[in-house]
């Protein structure tokens, strides 16, 4: 049966959205497969890794059959990113193998029937429904997704806490040292509180897939999942079960030291210095005085670094450590030129914002040098 004719870059732009789902080694050999359905031209890319699912559409059909396959992601992009961009590429598939033919090259590779195919259950009621930019929701989630976790034993750290709350779409997300948190305004109706835990590897291929441009998502919250659709897109995902800390007693409030630097320097000074830390110790001391920032970094084998700083600041002297990782993470993700960080002590954690803008926090504790 002919599946697909097509392009070979009309081909791959489906099969590569769906496709960063798949893991390479997983106990069910089926889900190192796309699901391919055709109807007519319409053919629809089905990936899943059982917790998300990503499908999307093209018309890449050839002839009018009716049919579904499923095959290796992972081989089938590999064929197509190899073969040469003239020729035009057909898939067919016939007594469970596809074949892939372009021009003079031919590949066949198994499948595995569709009815195995494991996808995931899309509720049927959605308790909170949405519309955002894309690259609004694109913008929050990279001010906020550095902060998440990876493979914390709380494993509601492991992912990006969602609030809607009136007008107000709000991301958090924290591993216990660190705190970022960003705010929207959502256009429409004001929404019910609603807070949801989206998990890690959700947020990274959202961002993955999201463009920078004024289109909308539609976004349906439920108790247990997250189904999102943009373009051609439909993103399911479940959702991670826990209670989230609680941010807003997290963020500061009513520190009198605040310093006012230029996010380009300071992060250029972070960067020079953190050469000489060490993978076990990124430990970095700031040292704070009227005017003055003063980095400092040293190692095992007692070599240091020292870099100054003018700053705007005219509190009295303050000696704090930080990791030098978390304060770069925070610098590298935003585009502003100037930075406020604020102060308590060498004991509190400090609160780095925008000056001017009220959407963005960053909260870092301090450590002992």
């Amino acid at each position: 049966m002919q599946f697909i004719r097509a392009s070979r870059d009309a081909i791959l732009k489906p099969l590569s959205t769906v496709a960063g789902i798949v893991e390479r080694r997983h106990t069910l050999p089926i889900l190192a497969n796309v699901l391919l359905r055709k109807e007519g031209d319409a053919v629809s890319f089905l990936a899943t890794d059982v917790e998300i699912q990503i499908q999307t559409t093209a018309s890449l059909g050839a002839g009018k059959d009716v049919g579904a396959t499923t095959v290796s992601a992972r081989k089938l992009i590999d064929i197509l990113r190899a073969l040469p961009e003239g020729p035009e590429v057909s898939i067919s598939v016939t007594n469970k193998k596809a074949t892939i033919q372009a021009g003079k090259s031919r590949f066949a590779l198994q499948t595995l029937g569709a009815e195995e195919f494991p996808t995931v259950a899309v509720n049927d009621h959605f308790s909170a429904s949405f519309t955002i930019a894309q690259k609004q929701l694109k913008h929050l989630f990279q001010m906020v997704h550095f902060a998440m976790a990876q493979q914390d034993i709380r494993y509601y750290l492991n992912g990006l806490l969602m609030v809607t709350d009136g007008k107000l779409l709000r991301v958090v997300a924290t591993d216990g040292h660190r705190l970022a948190y960003c705010q929207a305004e959502l256009d429409g109706e004001p929404l019910a509180r609603n807070e949801v835990i989206i998990p890690r590897k959700t947020v990274l291929e959202l961002q993955r897939l999201l463009a920078d441009s004024d289109d909308p998502v539609q976004i349906d919250v439920a108790a247990n999942q997250v189904r999102l659709r943009f373009g051609d897109v439909e993103m399911v995902s479940k959702l991670v079960e826990g209670k989230f800390p609680d941010y807003q007693r997290v963020i500061p409030s009513g520190y009198k030291r605040a310093m006012v630097v230029s996010r380009e320097a300071l992060a250029s000074s972070l960067g020079r210095a953190s050469i000489l830390t060490s993978d076990k110790f990124r430990g970095v001391r700031l040292t704070l005085a009227p005017g003055l920032l003063k980095i400092q970094t040293s190692n095992a084998e007692q070599e240091e670094a020292v870099e100054e700083l003018e700053v705007d600041y005219d509190s009295e002297t303050i000696e704090i450590g930080f990791n030098v990782g978390y304060l770069q993470d925070v610098l590298g993700n935003l585009k502003t030129e100037k930075v406020q960080i604020e102060f308590g002590d060498a004991n509190t954690s400090a609160l780095l914002t925008v000056p001017g803008d009220a959407t963005f926090s960053y909260v870092v504790m301090p450590m002992r040098i």
